[in-house]
């Protein structure tokens, strides 16, 4: 089928920007990237993926995020597993990935 419909959109440059440079990553042109999300919308009836309003603390977790506050720095990698470990095993001594549980040796 013959491309003859034009879609015009304002962004902001950034954003485009941002996005033209993963497009390229990827090995798209701005133009198949657009034709993908509007076959994907098609083929989902709706939008491809998940859009939701933030709960609070979900909120209170990205401005935190934004801001860079309480985080915690480790020198090295051996210092990051013990310091995750030590935290899960304070809060919950089992880890669960999918189905499957581990019980934490704390």
């Amino acid at each position: 089928m013959a491309k003859t419909e034009m879609i015009r959109a304002r962004v902001e440059p950034e954003l485009k920007r941002e996005a033209e440079d993963l497009f390229s990553t990827l090995g798209l042109s701005t133009t198949e990237a657009i034709t993908l999300f509007y076959k994907q919308v098609t083929l989902h009836q709706g939008l491809p993926f998940e859009v939701r309003i933030p709960n609070e603390a979900t909120v209170e977790a990205l401005e935190q995020a934004r801001n860079r506050d309480g985080l915690t720095e480790y020198g090295n990698l051996d210092d990051l597993n013990e310091g995750v470990y030590n935290k899960a095993c304070r809060s919950e001594p089992k880890l669960s990935v999918g189905e499957e549980s581990v019980d934490l040796q704390c």
